[in-house]
């Protein structure tokens, strides 16, 4: 997908669908619904269903939700626990339509650089998790009390200058010897807009191509190469700095990089409190999580 002749970095299907519309583009298949809540939340759907509109996207056929609570960014913490909320009720969806099982087990992947604070949102999401697996192998599930306990286990495998191995070649060695039901995969994002640096999250079922948004593209992480369904979720920490410039300075892409330098053009920029944003919203993450893999009641509320 191109915009004005220059590909734009987004990992958000939203975004794509609103240049394609912005562009008067081909949309057949790429189908598109929003829905308003309290909060100010607003839960958007990206359907692409047919081969015309994985070429017009760029994207893989699937489904992609966007959960975009602004409010965030402005320590709204009544927001906070509806968005939490609201991912929990959209990732039982997803298990549902991937898994039949009442009880299943799950392995959750946090992608990403644990040292590099715009990257750490999968590593430090992880972190926050309730495993279960281990508890559940070594006492049964009558340790918890509930027979409904689901086996959950993480899985944080860095990146290749920390390993020297593909988080693929890694994730595929854990599900071959865990056999899970489904894998959930976190990882930032690159955005379009500002407005939605640190504050929209998206959750689909076709899997991610980590390192995509900023250009650097490793092996699909999906049902393909798995063998078991992938679910994705994902909130933007950065944007390309092209995108910025060429914003303000109402001109296109194209025009816009030739009067950067090289280097400016591989640039990308990240707010400056990202430190406190990726502690919040990794907690937010990892609270979602909890709950659309508790069985309890209050998840669906």
């Amino acid at each position: 997908m191109s915009e004005i002749g220059c590909p734009i970095r987004t990992d958000l299907a939203v975004e794509t669908q609103e240049s394609l519309k912005k562009a008067n583009s081909d949309m057949r298949g790429v189908k598109y619904s929003e829905k308003k809540l309290e909060n100010g939340i607003v839960v958007s759907v990206v359907t692409i269903d047919t081969e015309n509109a994985v070429k017009a996207t760029g994207r893989p056929k699937g489904r992609y939700v966007t959960i975009e609570a602004g409010q965030i960014n402005e320590e709204d913490e009544e927001c906070l626990d509806r968005a939490a909320k609201e991912l929990s009720r959209v990732l039982r969806e997803f298990v549902k339509s991937v898994c039949d099982k009442k009880i299943y087990h799950a392995i959750v992947v946090g992608l990403g650089n644990r040292n590099v604070t715009p990257d750490a949102l999968g590593p430090r999401t992880v972190d926050n998790l309730f495993i279960t697996r281990h508890i559940v192998k070594e006492y049964g599930r009558y340790a918890f009390g509930n027979e409904n306990v689901n086996s959950v286990c993480g899985l944080v495998p860095g990146v290749m200058a920390q390993t020297g191995m593909e988080c693929l070649e890694i994730i595929k060695g854990v599900v071959k010897e865990t056999k899970p039901d489904f894998v959930v995969t976190i990882d930032a994002l690159a955005a379009r807009s500002t407005k939605r640096l640190g504050c929209t999250i998206q959750l689909t079922d076709t899997g991610i191509v980590p390192g995509s948004g900023v250009g650097n593209h490793r092996e699909g992480i999906n049902r393909e190469n798995l063998g078991v369904p992938v679910i994705s979720i994902g909130i933007p920490t950065v944007i390309d700095a092209v995108t910025i410039v060429s914003d303000a300075v109402n001109a296109s892409r194209d025009n816009t990089k030739k009067m950067l330098s090289p280097k400016l053009n591989g640039m990308f920029v990240t707010p400056k409190d990202i430190d406190e944003k990726v502690k919040k919203l990794s907690g937010l993450i990892s609270e979602g999580i909890n709950m659309a893999f508790s069985n309890d009641e209050y998840g669906d509320e």
